[in-house]
């Protein structure tokens, strides 16, 4: 539970719990899972110990919101399916780039999961004209969807699920420990 932020009792909930399933579903003969930045290294290393895989981490320098300098691959990527996980996706610069630049230095796919899609401005346009494979969202921020790129996973069942747990006073990390 966070404290400090509401009134009352809050659990944060992750959508590694449909993100996972989805990422096996996939079948990736060399799958490892990539950060396109540094602070989302703790969220990769966790896909990457569910998934038995390996981990790959972007360093970026920003010049400034939204506007990226230099950015470079920590980690070997040739001939690697990489799945970016990530938070969020705003305007799909740092997703693309990050994409563009493991594809040039050897992997063979890119894809990434999103928990929540902003995708403001020519967000879908840079995501349809890069070689993104697909972009993985859930349907957090109700969106029209411009692009064949982007596939939706609803959190409808989870978050039903987790309401049915804390109503009925159960563990909502056991309610989840047991799907996977």
């Amino acid at each position: 539970q966070i404290q400090g932020f509401f009134e009352v009792p809050v659990d944060h909930l992750y959508a590694s719990e449909l993100f996972i399933e989805d990422i096996k579903n996939l079948n990736l003969a060399n799958l490892v899972i990539a950060s396109p930045d540094m602070g989302g290294t703790k969220r990769a290393n966790a896909y990457s110990k569910l998934l038995n895989s390996g981990v790959i981490v972007c360093y970026k320098e920003r010049k400034k919101a939204n506007v990226i300098g230099e950015m470079k691959v920590l980690g070997d990527v040739e001939g690697k399916d990489v799945v970016i996980i990530d938070d969020m996706v705003d305007t799909a610069g740092t997703l693309t780039k990050a994409a563009d630049l493991m594809l040039q230095q050897g992997a063979t796919s890119v894809r990434a999961y999103c928990t929540h899609g902003v995708l403001s401005k020519d967000a879908y346009q840079k995501i349809d004209n890069s070689n993104i494979a697909e972009l993985v969202i859930t349907n957090t921020i109700p969106k029209e969807h411009k692009s064949k790129k982007v596939r939706e996973i609803s959190v409808a069942d989870f978050f039903a699920k987790t309401i049915k747990s804390v109503v009925k006073n159960e563990s909502i990390s056991a309610t989840w420990k047991s799907n996977q």
